[in-house]
């Protein structure tokens, strides 16, 4: 590793320990979810919060915005909700001297970091509106391509609970998502905290540590910071082992599993072991941080079959158990 990234790395490293500082005014305790949004927006990708409603995932995001110095947006997701409100449309004007002509409105993606509310309540033909944008960094409007704001976020919320009336997303959008994050419920002190903090009479203000030029170094940081081979191999061992047509997957993979995660897994997995090291104040990332991401990465890339789900059979269990497995054989090795 040279001089100049070792200082580099140093230096974003204080600087994210001053960013967290700055978003824990706001949000108490989820130090796992937020450390895991700060991974995939430092790995330039995007995250689906998984929660109930009144978890603070709205807040999260829009402290995150303010945090990163990033412009935000938010979209209610509805089913009547169409393309055209999410991506922009070309209005008929007409000029004073009586002339017309058409004027592109953009919408509310055009934003650094978009708050895709409720993700799975519009209909597929919305949803598939974000897929080239998540994508591509573009979007394409009455035939012409339009790029993006840089950096580019999105970091969209689903309820698991109530299903009725909602279009679960698709496997292909699904893959596009960097990281699935958990929201569960705080434990007793951390609620006391968050009660006595949010119902006084006034609140504690986000302050801005970062900046999009800023924000894109440090991503340009991350890719740049050393992996070990050791880290590859069981990236790779890792994802492949999720596959149930290998024959070299564990048992519980090939009996449970209908089908598993593709190259973009292993593709998350060396961005995000590099950000979680980064976070955590070390300079290149080791086996450990590996395992700890296999549930993010991998639950939402990769499905249980019909008779396990019947059997009662969890995915997050069959993926710790091949993590462990994998992980002991790296170790043996």
């Amino acid at each position: 590793m040279s001089d100049d990234l070792l200082d580099e790395i140093e230096a974003l490293g204080a600087r994210l320990t001053d960013a967290r500082t700055a978003i824990a005014t706001r949000i108490i305790g989820q130090d796992r979810v937020v450390e895991l949004s700060l991974a995939a927006m430092l790995s330039g990708g995007h995250a689906l919060l998984l929660g109930l409603p009144g978890l603070g995932k709205t807040r999260l995001v829009e402290t995150l915005a303010t945090v990163m110095g990033l412009s935000g947006n938010r979209i209610q997701f509805t089913p009547d909700l169409m393309p055209s409100d999410i991506l922009g449309s070309e209005v008929l004007e007409t000029a004073p001297d009586g002339s017309r002509a058409f004027r592109y409105v953009e919408g509310p993606i055009f934003a650094q970091l978009l708050m895709a509310d409720e993700i799975n309540r519009a209909s597929p033909r919305t949803q598939s509106a974000l897929l080239q944008a998540m994508q591509e960094r573009e979007v394409t409007v009455a035939g012409q391509t339009r790029k993006l704001p840089a950096p580019f976020h999105v970091l969209a919320t689903q309820n698991p609970i109530e299903q009725e009336g909602t279009y679960p997303l698709p496997e292909a959008q699904l893959d596009r998502f960097l990281v699935k994050i958990d929201v569960d419920y705080p434990d007793r002190e951390t609620e006391r905290a968050i009660v006595l903090a949010t119902t006084g009479g006034a609140e504690a203000e986000a302050r801005a540590v970062f900046d999009p030029e800023s924000m894109m170094a440090a991503q340009a940081v991350v890719r740049r910071m050393p992996v070990g081979d050791g880290v590859v191999d069981l990236i790779l061992d890792l994802v492949r082992a999720c596959r149930p047509d290998n024959p070299d997957a564990p048992d519980s993979v090939r009996k449970h599993v209908a089908w598993g995660p593709g190259p973009r897994a292993a593709q998350a997995l060396m961005l995000l072991v590099r950000a979680q090291a980064l976070l955590e104040g070390r300079l290149a990332p080791d086996q450990s941080d590996v395992t700890r991401l296999a549930r993010p990465v991998l639950g939402h890339r990769m499905a249980l079959s019909f008779a396990a789900r019947a059997e009662g059979v969890m995915l997050e269990n069959v993926i710790d158990e091949v993590a462990a497995r994998v992980g002991r054989v790296e170790q043996a090795a």
